[in-house]
């Protein structure tokens, strides 16, 4: 990481150029396990490498096998990806291709391919199978069903998801419009505002039901940020000018403000729309005779006390 060369002539920094922190984005899951393939594909190497030192066929087998690990491998890092980000979130559908499991068929088809040798094919089909066997053991499966999708909107999720790609998409070319001005403290700032903005987007992915309250803010609020955050880094970075600074980091302000704003009204309205539910369903249980009216209790209290008077 570049550091700032500090002397004792040399201009020091102030406080509006020091970097704010950071706040961590809320949705940006990484499994943990998302490294071990490369090591697999790295592991398998010697198969490349020693190819071209053997017969025809056995040079083949061990081209073909390579590749096919090596696909395997692409294989389980994108479902291991795609595991991530079912288990990040509190509603979501399962991936709706098994990659882990076709990457491990695909591993144990590749050693078996590699190990092939003339009159020795049951050898390399156990070599497979303990292959695909391995690496069930080392990944674990696929999410194989929805998670909390009951009484969930599949279309309404379904846009919902979409939409909030979208604001990705804008926050992302804000991310790379801003590092064209080199100035850190300013990229810290966008940075603060997507976590921000990725809270709301949590919400939405959450609860799909309200994506039309929020959806201003995921298409023409963020359409516009990105607009202005562009055009903003063409300008400072040839010109600097200190006044189009203090007016797009204002900017950035009422944007924060406003979309934690709508997080919380959204919340809120979640809390609200709780005690309704309660309330209705306490009152129903009440006329039912199931749970004690609470209002008779009272007055059934009061009459106790007046006849003891």
């Amino acid at each position: 990481m570049a550091k700032r060369y500090g002397g004792r002539f040399s201009p020091q920094p102030t406080d509006r150029d020091r970097p704010l922190p950071a706040r961590a984005a809320p949705g940006e899951a990484r499994h943990p396990l998302e490294s071990r393939p490369k090591w697999v594909t790295i592991a398998a190497t010697p198969l490349l490498l020693m190819a071209f030192f053997q017969p025809p066929l056995i040079m083949a087998t061990c081209l073909a096998g390579f590749g096919i690990i090596a696909g395997a491998m692409w294989m389980t890092r994108e479902g291991l990806r795609a595991e991530a980000a079912y288990d990040a979130r509190r509603v979501a559908r399962r991936p709706a291709f098994p990659r882990k499991l076709f990457g491990g068929l695909l591993a144990g088809l590749g050693l078996a391919v590699a190990s092939f040798e003339p009159g020795a094919a049951a050898g390399a089909g156990i070599i497979g199978v303990a292959g695909a066997v391995l690496h069930y053991l080392a990944f674990g499966p696929d999410p194989m069903r929805d998670k909390g999708m009951e009484g969930v909107d599949g279309f309404q999720q379904d846009r919902a998801a979409r939409i909030v790609a979208e604001g990705e998409d804008h926050l992302r070319a804000m991310h790379d419009a801003i590092t064209r001005t080199g100035d850190r403290r300013l990229e810290a700032r966008v940075q603060m505002f997507a976590a921000t903005a990725r809270e709301l987007f949590a919400r939405v992915q959450n609860n799909p039901g309200e994506l039309a309250s929020a959806r201003r803010y995921l298409g023409v609020y963020l359409m516009g940020a990105r607009e202005a955050t562009v055009k903003f880094a063409d300008l400072y970075a040839q010109t600097r000018d200190t006044r189009a600074r203090q007016d797009y980091e204002a900017l950035l302000d009422d944007l924060d403000t406003n979309f934690a704003a709508r997080t919380r009204q959204m919340l809120e309205g979640s809390r609200l729309d709780l005690d309704i539910e309660m309330q209705v369903l306490g009152d129903r249980l009440a006329r039912e005779g199931v749970r004690p009216d609470p209002d008779a209790r009272l007055i059934g209290q009061a009459g106790k006390a007046g006849n003891d008077d």
